[in-house]
C-alpha cells in the first residue's frame, strides 16, 4: 500500500513529503511507514509481549546473520588468496588469534562503506542475486561431478540428484528473475569484473590450476593429498608467463 499525496499520486519514499505524510497520517498509514509493522500490529491487538519479543528477536537475529555472511565471505576470500587467485598477503594469519585478520578487516571496511552509502533494501536484493547464482552453480557442479567423478568420496550424497538439482536450478532462476531490475543487472556487471580479475591475475597464479597443490581428502584430513593435473593453458611454474 503506497503512501499517496493530496492529489492521489504516490509519494516517493525518503522524500520530505513522505516523512510529512508519515508524521501527520492516520494510524493506518502510519503502519505503512513503520519499520516494524508486524510487531506494531501485535501490540495494537493486545499482544504487547509478543510484539516486544518479536522486535527483540529481530534485533538479535539481524546482527548474527550479518556476521555470519561476513564470516563466510572472508573465508572464501581467504581460500582464494591461499590458492593464488587473490594476492597471497590476504591469506596472512594473525600470530595470536590464528585468524585471517587482513582479509577480515578489508571485508568489514567494504561492507561498512556499502551499508553507509547505499540503501539497505537494495543491498539485500543484490546480495540475494549473488547468493542465488552461487546456489545455481553449485547445483550444476554437483551434477557434473556425478558424471565426471562418480567414485569421489562423498560424506553426504544428495538423493535423487537428477530431480533435486533441476528443481533447485528452476527455483533459483525463478527467484532471480523476480528480483528488482537493478539487482538483476548488477550481477552480470560483477560477474564480468570477476572474470576480468580471474583471467588477468588469478588464472596465472592459481596453485591448483598449475598443479602445485594436491587435492585434500574429504573424509581423512591426515591422508596425503592427491596430485591435480594443471589446467589446460596454465603457465608452468617458473615460466616467464607465470612470473609476469
Amino acid at each position: 500500500q503506497p503512501v499517496v499525496g493530496a492529489a492521489g499520486e504516490a509519494v516517493q519514499p525518503g522524500s520530505a513529503a513522505f516523512q510529512a505524510a508519515c508524521n501527520l497520517a492516520s494510524d493506518a498509514v502510519r503502519l505503512v511507514c513503520s519499520n516494524e509493522a508486524l510487531a506494531h500490529v501485535l501490540r495494537q491487538v493486545n499482544f504487547p509481549l509478543a510484539g516486544y519479543l518479536l522486535g527483540l528477536a529481530a534485533n538479535l537475529a539481524l546482527p548474527s546473520v550479518i556476521l555470519m555472511m561476513i564470516y563466510g565471505q572472508t573465508r572464501i576470500f581467504f581460500v582464494m588468496a591461499r590458492d593464488g587467485l587473490l594476492p597471497e598477503k590476504l591469506a596472512a594469519i594473525h600470530p595470536k588469534w590464528k585468524t585471517p585478520h587482513i582479509v577480515t578487516i578489508a571485508t568489514g571496511i567494504f561492507v561498512a562503506l556499502a551499508a553507509a552509502f547505499f540503501p539497505v533494501g537494495q543491498l539485500a536484493d543484490i546480495s540475494n542475486s549473488g547468493t542465488l547464482f552461487a546456489f545455481f552453480m553449485v547445483a550444476i557442479a554437483v551434477m557434473v561431478l556425478r558424471v565426471k567423478d562418480p567414485n569421489r568420496p562423498r560424506p553426504f550424497k544428495t538423493p535423487v540428484i537428477w530431480l533435486v538439482a533441476p528443481i533447485a536450478l528452476a527455483g533459483c532462476a525463478f527467484l532471480y528473475f523476480n528480483l528488482p531490475l537493478e539487482s538483476i543487472l548488477v550481477l552480470p556487471i560483477w560477474g564480468t569484473l570477476g572474470l576480468v580479475i580471474y583471467f588477468a591475475y588469478g588464472y596465472r597464479k592459481s596453485h591448483v590450476g598449475r598443479g602445485l597443490r594436491g587435492e585434500v581428502h574429504e573424509l581423512d584430513e591426515d591422508a596425503p593429498a592427491t596430485g591435480v593435473a594443471p589446467m589446460p593453458g596454465a603457465p608452468a611454474p617458473g615460466s616467464p608467463e607465470e612470473r609476469s
